[in-house]
């Protein structure tokens, strides 16, 4: 019976080492998925922060770019009005020489009207001075 006693104490030691192996092995589970957490939990932090600055970041760029368009279709209009208004003095230069030459040759086509009329009407006198010669004879 001695061994019987014996072999139940020790069964009885090992079932108490095994419960206590089996306690000690959740502890360190449970410690385990504490500190995973608490990492997971930092990462996700750490991630949204990141994303954070990451859309502060993409914000200020396209705030730059907005600005810099704008600047360049700033000077686009105003190099396009330059030119508007370089092309509208040309054209206007350019009509005033049309209109002195429109001029000049309206002055000459009048005094060339005025010559034909003078010389039409001596035309005309010299005929009836010759008709009339003509009838003289």
């Amino acid at each position: 019976m001695e061994q019987e006693t014996m072999l139940k104490e020790i069964l009885k030691a090992l079932e108490i080492h095994s419960n206590h192996m089996h306690t000690k092995m959740q502890e360190m589970e449970n410690r385990l998925e504490t500190k995973m957490e608490e990492l997971e939990n930092r990462l996700e932090t750490k991630m949204k922060e990141m994303e954070n600055r990451l859309e502060a970041k993409m914000q200020e760029v396209e705030n730059r770019l907005e600005a810099k368009m704008q600047k360049m279709g700033n000077q686009l209009r105003t190099e396009m009005r330059q030119m508007v208004e370089n092309l509208e003095e040309k054209m206007n230069e350019r009509f005033n020489r049309l209109e002195t030459k429109v001029d000049s040759l309206r002055i000459e086509l009048s005094e060339t009207q005025e010559t034909v009329d003078f010389l039409s009407s001596k035309t005309l006198q010299h005929e009836r001075k010759i008709r009339e010669l003509y009838r003289q004879q």
